[in-house]
This record gives C-alpha cells, structure tokens and sequence, in this order.
C-alpha cells in the first residue's frame, strides 16, 4: 500500500492552473451516515496565500452531495490524481454519492495519511498530491454582486450559486 509523506505546499503545488483547471481536483469528505468517503470532481478554484495562510479556496454548489457534507465537517482533503485516473473524475463528477459509493466504483483506493484524523483526510493510492484542509471562512456568491453581468446570464442560468469554501491547507502530502 502507498504511503504518503509531508511536504512543503510552496514546492508541492505545481502549476495550479494546470493542476486545477485541466487535471482537476477531488474533494474528498466522510459521509458519517453512508460509513465511506464521497469524492466531487471540481475544476474551479484557486490556490494562495490569504490571512498569512496557504489556502485552497473551492466553489461548491447546494444541490451537490458533497456540499451538505463539507457544512457538516470542519476538515477535509482535496486530491490531484496521478495520470490515467480521468475515469475516477468523470465518474466522481458525472455520479452522486446520494445514490453510489463513487470511490468503490471508480476503482479509487482510500488510504490513511500519517499524522491525520482519517474520518476527515482521505488520501488515495492514485493520488500525486493530497491537501489537508480546515476551513476558515464560507459565504454564497450572490447575483448583486457580479460585476461582470455576463456571468450569471451564462454560468448560472437556473441561479444555483455556489458556495466560496476558504480552507487554510494545514498538511499537503505526497507518494513517499
């Protein structure tokens, strides 16, 4: 089995545009009532430092699974897979964890990261990178708001907006 060691965040990250915008992410939180992990593709967000922090900022809407469990947890990881893993994301991002166990049916294999509550980082054997996370500030983007009036029109036809998760990255962790 893989075993994942702690890095530096600022020499782990990569290229974040790639790594979140082409190759994407799983946001990986416990379902306490299903007994297993749930895992949502996102291919929006951004990476930084805010409030003397690193951060990992995510979009999460309310209709989605994942979001009722993000509410519900204080942490939780994000997971970059190593190539050949589209699969995983498309089927993490096509399915809901209402209806399927998505890590089973992917062929996602869990494992416990050293040094972390496994009930809230789940890191898995194709992973290249797993971000421990905390949140530390969340709010709803708003249609008033926008500047750019052009993007509510085309991104939120049916005004379902996401939610903006601020999460401080408290442990980043490679294959080791």
């Amino acid at each position: 089995m893989k075993k994942f060691v702690k890095t530096d965040i600022f020499k782990a990250q990569g290229n974040v545009f790639d790594q979140i915008g082409n190759r994407w992410l799983l946001i990986t939180v416990k379902d306490e009532k299903a007994g297993r992990y749930n895992a949502m593709t996102a291919s929006w967000g951004c990476m930084g430092v805010l409030w003397n922090k690193p951060v990992c900022v995510l979009f999460v809407r309310p209709q989605r699974h994942t979001f009722g469990l993000i509410e519900e947890k204080e942490a939780f990881s994000v997971n970059i897979l190593e190539d050949g893993n589209r699969g995983a994301y498309g089927i993490c991002g096509s399915k809901s964890g209402r209806d399927t166990d998505k890590i089973s049916e992917s062929g996602l294999i869990p494992v416990g990261i050293e040094g972390e509550n496994e009930d809230e980082v789940c890191g898995f054997e194709q992973s290249e990178l797993v971000l421990s996370l905390r949140k530390l500030y969340a709010d709803d983007l708003r249609e008033d708001f926008f500047t750019d009036k052009s993007i509510p029109e085309s991104v939120y036809k049916t005004r379902d907006f996401h939610r903006v998760y601020i999460c401080e990255i408290t442990g980043a962790y490679i294959p080791g």
